[in-house]
């Protein structure tokens, strides 16, 4: 049994999300907890860590679960609803902005 995570309508593009993702996924909750603390990407490695902690909490009030034995199975960012701006351009054009965001998904599993 596993536990699921998850943070919709994130202000971000999800292919930066994946990027970040990719760095977590199949590490210990506790590494990948140290690997995100010294990333670059601090607004996504913020959001993650946030959620792995809450994954963390949702297996401590249960009692089924062993933290040290926590994986982070499954990480991946979804397309979420896309806003359409508009940006003035030269000689009256307008050109459109697409401000996307993702739906993001962490899985925990004991090892």
């Amino acid at each position: 049994m596993a536990i699921t995570v998850k943070n919709r309508k994130v202000g971000i593009a999800p292919r930066k999300v994946r990027q970040v993702c990719d760095l977590v996924r199949g590490e210990k909750a506790s590494d990948a907890l140290k690997i995100l603390r010294f990333c670059e990407k601090k607004e996504i490695a913020i959001m993650l860590t946030k959620l792995i902690n809450s994954g963390l909490a949702i297996a401590n009030e249960s009692d089924k679960y062993d933290l040290d034995n926590l994986v982070i199975g499954t990480v991946f960012a979804d397309e979420g609803p896309t806003l359409k701006r508009i940006m003035p351009r030269a000689q009256g054009r307008a050109f459109r902005i697409r401000k996307r965001s993702s739906h993001v998904t962490v899985e925990l599993k004991e090892a």
